[in-house]
């Protein structure tokens, strides 16, 4: 071997390894082994502070008993809800029952995941006491110092990236959701900013690269003190904005497309419009977030290893279709699936218009209580609600408040009725039509046998508009809105659809019966035969279906919501569809 070799082989061994000193290491909080951080990495460390030194990461609660504290917003009666308290004290005046907490979630930056409430009535009395009434073992980690108000959240395990979110006044906190709280709003704000940019996610790979986050990664968090950014304050309106849109959201107000500043003579020129208004505000987040990108790469000397720019699939905005949807699809996929999911929302809304649940005439929820209690018709004058809170969702037209029927209506009612057949056609046009289908037909066969689909896929199995339904054949299918179902309802059902149905189903047989024996040819007696015989299985199905109903409707069934949908939803045997799914085994 000659001289050199050892040489050359040195310099290529120094390609392949890292040089840190020890001293390094103990300068990042927690002393990783983080052999591979670049110099500027490091170096930044002597000016920063961790931030458990500023703030209280803490782990959240665990009830040991969440089917019993935890519901979704929308299963209990909403007057029972207590919203934006500021304190224990406040809290425990109200006399409310249920509290907004937060659980972690998808992933969602910013502001968001609002879906549930814990049981903290009188203060959290049966929480704090739960051995004592019975249960095995207590509840731990109340962070009774911290609770009700604003901190940083996120949500513990993640299947990618960390996200963090800004928790207003008003919440107590799962484990699921760690929560941090921060004195100073300003750095509260500020610290969310690092979060969330790329700049936080580099040192949180440092310090914790699992995808399990805890108190004490978030305490060894390098937070430079220096850095404001007032383009944070804006990032989180706008991803409020946009939570806020859906019907999922308790500060709900109305739909978009139903907002003046977007109405045109037709929905495809209205969807268009909000369409357009969607896609700037993305950009507009879009910019903001690289903005806060650079502000901290910069601050912390890292402009060699990171970049500001964020993918549009990392815009967590629910009118995003890259974010809500995922990778890999094309542009007319997106912008396909996006129409057709916006269009559902509307019938949704609609539906919920139907049952009393939202008014044209007033923003927000309008009857969101129990048994029906309270509720007033004048409310509705726009469009007025349902009397019973009952409505068929049938595949033909027998009862004049068919919901396909209302359907029309209502869409009559928001745009000229000489763009009604096109509207009906933008409608019918994302659900799936068939062909020689009419629009009207494809939208009652989509409120037939899809609507409660996706609706329970919106309400994460806890529908608040309940699928009672006579079986396979479908021959009675109607929803009944929670919140106004009372111990009478059935007894409604019953003498005001079923009863009446079986007349109409009878009388139909007897006209088919009649045709069938005026046909002139075999193939036309064959054919209207054939019909007969699907009537007789629905006749047959609603025959059964009515003997349960009259059992389930003497038996006058009253809710307690605080119960939850879980547990009413088994209160009926199999009058209602979709049982297994929301009940269990």
């Amino acid at each position: 071997m000659s001289d050199t070799a050892p040489a050359a082989i040195n310099e290529n061994m120094e390609k392949h390894f890292f040089r840190a000193s020890a001293e390094d290491f103990k300068k990042i909080p927690g002393s990783p082994i983080a052999y591979w951080l670049p110099k500027a990495a490091i170096d930044v460390l002597d000016e920063t502070k961790p931030l458990g030194q500023i703030s209280k990461p803490r782990k959240g609660m665990c009830t040991r008993d969440n089917d019993f504290f935890v519901r979704l917003w929308a299963e209990v009666a909403f007057n029972k809800i207590g919203l934006n308290y500021l304190s224990r004290e406040q809290a425990k005046l109200s006399q409310k029952r249920w509290f907004p907490y937060q659980k972690g979630g998808e992933f969602r930056q910013w502001f968001g995941n609002h879906y549930f409430l814990v049981d903290w009535e009188n203060d959290g009395y049966t929480l704090l006491h739960m051995e004592e009434l019975g249960w095995n073992g207590n509840s731990t980690n109340h962070n009774l110092e911290f609770i009700f108000k604003s901190a940083i959240v996120w949500s513990k395990i993640t299947s990618s990236r960390p996200n963090f979110r800004y928790s207003p006044n008003g919440f107590l906190y799962d484990d699921a959701s760690g929560v941090c709280h921060i004195k100073d709003e300003a750095d509260k704000i500020n610290i969310l900013g690092f979060l969330c940019s790329k700049l936080g996610q580099f040192y949180m790979g440092v310090i914790n690269p699992t995808l399990n986050i805890q108190p004490k990664n978030m305490a060894a968090m390098p937070f430079l003190q220096k850095i404001t950014n007032s383009s944070i304050t804006s990032i989180i309106t706008i991803s409020k904005q946009d939570w806020n849109s859906y019907e999922t959201s308790w500060d709900f107000t109305t739909l978009p497309l139903l907002d003046p500043d977007h109405h045109h003579p037709t929905l495809e020129q209205t969807y268009a419009h909000l369409r357009a208004q969607w896609q700037d505000n993305t950009l507009e987040m879009q910019r903001l977030e690289e903005k806060n990108n650079r502000i901290f790469i910069d601050a912390y000397g890292l402009q060699e290893e990171l970049t500001p720019d964020v993918p549009l699939e990392e815009i967590t905005l629910t009118c995003n279709p890259r974010y809500r949807y995922g990778k890999g699809k094309t542009d007319e996929d997106y912008e396909t699936l996006l129409r057709c999911d916006t269009v559902k929302e509307l019938i949704s809304y609609a539906v919920g218009c139907m049952m009393g649940r939202y008014s044209l005439d007033e923003p927000g929820l309008v009857y969101a209580h129990s048994g029906n209690q309270g509720f007033d018709p004048d409310r509705y004058q726009t469009f007025p609600a349902d009397e019973d809170g009952i409505l068929p969702v049938m595949d033909l037209d027998w009862f004049d408040d068919d919901a396909a029927r209302r359907l029309s209506a209502f869409i009559q009612c928001i745009w000229p009725e000489t763009h009604l057949d096109d509207n009906l056609t933008f409608i019918a046009d994302c659900l799936a039509p068939r062909a020689a289908e009419s629009p009207l037909d494809t939208i009652r066969r989509y409120l037939s046998t899809t609507f409660f689909k996706d609706h329970m896929r919106t309400y994460k199995k806890r529908p608040i508009y309940w699928l009672f339904s006579s079986g396979r054949q479908k021959a009675f299918t109607c929803l009944v809105y929670l919140h106004r179902y009372h111990p009478a309802t059935l007894s409604r059902m019953r003498s005001h659809y079923v009863t009446p149905l079986q007349g109409k189903l009878a009388a139909r047989m007897e006209f088919l019966d009649h045709e069938r024996q005026a046909a002139g040819t075999p193939s036309a007696q064959k054919k209207i035969q054939t019909q007969m015989d699907l009537l007789k299985k629905k006749q047959a199905e609603l025959n059964t279906f009515d003997d349960e109903l009259r059992h389930y409707a003497d038996m006058k069934i009253d809710l307690d919501l605080d119960d939850g949908v879980k547990v009413n939803y088994a209160k009926f045997g199999n009058l209602l569809a979709e049982r297994k799914g929301i009940v269990g085994k």
